[in-house]
């Protein structure tokens, strides 16, 4: 009851610090929001377009590009205007309609559209793919309006307007795709990767930076005044272990309930999801724990703290896959326990795994939380029994 009671304290105590509430509370999910909407973009590639023709056949051909899956359309200027955006990589091409795109069409002549970029490479080559296709499709149009010009007569925009519409009523080849080993060692892009691994990050860094509050109520006497009642020094560690635990735990829920109600974020398994939650919520806990008797000042705890916790976080993949860095360094990351909470992360988001799939990444946090929650309990206790 007593440690209840010092965990309930420094809970209210916390409660009234607004700077470790911001980096608490609203930090996370703007790096969230930042992270998630930048990442979102990878999964279409920017087109701009340079209509010089506004006739409605012109129409039809950009109206095709930006229904085409995995183009998003940007309608520039001008030539130079677009290829000012290509040369500064807004854009992965550029797509030129000429002035006399219509007329030429209808007097049975070709037309070249020009496609400018900066060389077939990474997604590059997908993109002239998919432009060539909506070309093609519409080329395959006019082609059909013409032959019917040639052979009953009319219009060629009445024929090019029935040629369309039988188009979409005619049946076509289908292709189907499907994925073989669709396991991935990468996690989702978008808001399914930065919310799990910003839930890393923060939860750790704010433990670390939270050490101050040991700092502080041992240097205020309280530690020694709650000593000299009938208070045991384990009672006033186990008070300080859950208390760290409540705050990382209340963190981790809330980044889990905003992800998945307002970023649609799908967390996988929810026994899976639970269970590393709480797992890396203990880690948070021993941090926390480790740098409030560690560090000497609130200050060094406040700074030094989140700054290791930022590297760590960078080593283990929390900023980017570890699957592109060099095996070294990949090496390296799996020193720390972010390592081990994304690897399990990408199993339960990327691979669809369950509990049994990251029993080994949970028992490897599940040591590093025993660890640094054993180191700072014998040191906290000998500082307390000390004084």
């Amino acid at each position: 009851m007593t440690s209840l009671t010092i965990a309930w304290t420094e809970l209210r105590r916390a409660a009234r610090d607004r700077t470790f509430l911001f980096f608490v509370l609203f930090l996370p999910f703007m790096v969230i929001l930042l992270i998630g909407v930048t990442t979102s973009g990878f999964t279409q590639e920017r087109v701009a377009v340079v209509q010089g023709d506004r006739s409605p056949l012109a129409d039809s051909l950009v109206a095709g590009l930006d229904a085409a899956p995995g183009l998003r359309v940007i309608r520039v200027e001008d030539r130079e205007a677009g290829l000012q955006r290509l040369r500064s990589g807004e854009v992965t091409a550029v797509v030129v309609v000429p002035a006399a795109y219509s007329s030429t069409l209808a007097s049975g002549r070709s037309v070249l559209v020009p496609v400018l970029n900066a060389g077939a490479v990474g997604s590059g080559g997908s993109t002239l793919t998919t432009i060539r296709s909506v070309v093609a499709r519409q080329a395959a149009t006019v082609q059909a309006a013409a032959f019917t010009a040639a052979r009953v007569g009319g219009t060629f925009a009445d024929n090019e307007t029935r040629a369309v519409a039988l188009q979409r009523q005619s049946p076509v080849a289908a292709v189907r795709t499907e994925v073989v080993d669709s396991a991935s060692s990468y996690l989702p892009l978008g808001f399914s990767y930065s919310a799990p691994t910003m839930l890393v990050l923060f939860v750790f860094i704010n433990a670390t930076a939270g050490g101050a509050a040991i700092i502080q109520t041992r240097r205020l006497g309280i530690f020694a005044r709650a000593l000299a009642a009938p208070v045991r020094p384990q009672e006033l560690v186990l008070g300080e272990g859950l208390c760290y635990l409540a705050l990382s735990a209340a963190q981790a829920a809330l980044i889990v309930l905003v992800g998945g109600l307002v970023f649609g974020v799908d967390w996988g398994d929810p026994l899976a999801a639970t269970v590393l939650v709480g797992v890396w919520c203990l880690v948070g806990t021993g941090a926390g724990l480790v740098s409030g008797t560690l560090f000497h000042t609130p200050e060094q705890a406040s700074a030094i703290g989140p700054a290791v916790g930022i590297a760590f976080g960078m080593l283990g993949g929390c900023m980017w896959p570890l699957e592109i860095v060099p095996a070294g360094v990949r090496a390296a990351g799996h020193l720390t326990p972010h390592a081990w909470a994304v690897d399990a992360w990408v199993t339960l988001l990327s691979r669809g795994g369950g509990l049994t799939d990251i029993l080994r990444p949970l028992a490897v946090l599940a040591a590093f939380a025993a660890l640094l929650i054993g180191v700072a309990a014998l040191r906290l206790r000998r500082s307390l029994t000390t004084a």
